[in-house]
């Protein structure tokens, strides 16, 4: 059993912060600053013993060095970035052994939003970074759509009580964008109710699962006819594959107003 908690940041990032439920030690992923997480570990009495690291954008890195220096820690992240900062190189297919913390995660690509980002998926939880958020997905900074679709068909097919702990707070953001995508879908609307809960209460709308996302997401959602329609409306001419429509989506989600910055 792990307890995972998160730990806020700038203006709307989670640094996560792994522990096993009978051990003082702990796992951060993807740190961009180090302060919060010296905070974090002080006030929960716990030990840093290893670094996860998704992909190389500054806001999951720059606390790695002197977290590494302070606590004589090691890290585990992408094969190909951040090579100066990991001691584990990983890509899909590779076990990530956290010794320290004596768990194993499995590694997935999931190239899109950076070209080497990587998942960690075990003990029924998915760290997926900025692939996938809760009602939305990354921005598609060096990766193409044909990718990011691939990527994100890979975390759809996962287990639907999978959860999984993306790395900003853009939940409500993002539904207002999946409610203009899918007008008539009341999943959508009751997801939002909740997560407004959760929001006035000064509390996280994550974790989230894959079933959930399945429902309410439209970057999952790609394939279905409801978002297909509504994408080809926006676009105003036919998209002939998923992909086409993803691309479409997250275009029209670049453009779409909102009052927070979205990675």
């Amino acid at each position: 059993m792990i307890e995972i908690s998160p730990i806020p940041a700038f203006q709307d990032n989670y640094f996560w912060l792994i522990c096993p439920s009978d051990s003082n030690l702990a796992a951060v992923v993807d740190p961009g600053d180090a302060q919060p997480v010296r905070e974090a570990l002080s006030a929960s009495g716990k030990t840093l013993a290893a670094i996860l690291v998704t992909h190389h954008h500054a806001d999951h890195v720059e606390g790695v060095r002197e977290l590494k220096s302070k606590f004589g820690v090691e890290a585990w992240g992408p094969a190909k970035e951040v090579p100066h900062l990991v001691d584990h190189p990983l890509a899909e297919g590779d076990i990530a052994k956290i010794t320290p913390l004596q768990l194993e995660f499995e590694v997935l690509d999931l190239p899109g939003h950076t070209l080497g980002h990587i998942g960690f998926l075990g003990q029924g939880a998915l760290f997926c970074g900025d692939t996938l958020f809760s009602a939305g997905c990354g921005r598609l900074f060096e990766g193409t759509p044909a990718q990011m679709t691939d990527s994100l068909g890979k975390l759809s097919r996962l287990p639907a009580t999978t959860r999984f702990y993306c790395a900003h707070e853009y939940t409500l953001a993002n539904l207002s964008f999946a409610a203009t995508v899918e007008p008539e879908n009341t999943a959508i609307v009751e997801f939002r109710q909740h997560a407004e809960v959760l929001r006035s209460e000064g509390q996280p709308t994550l974790p989230s699962t894959i079933g959930e996302q399945l429902a309410v997401n439209p970057f999952l959602r790609c394939h279905l006819d409801a978002v297909k329609m509504s994408a080809e409306r926006w676009y105003g001419s036919a998209l002939d594959d998923t992909v086409r429509v993803f691309a479409a989506v997250r275009s029209w989600k670049d453009g779409f107003r909102v009052q927070t910055k979205q990675a």
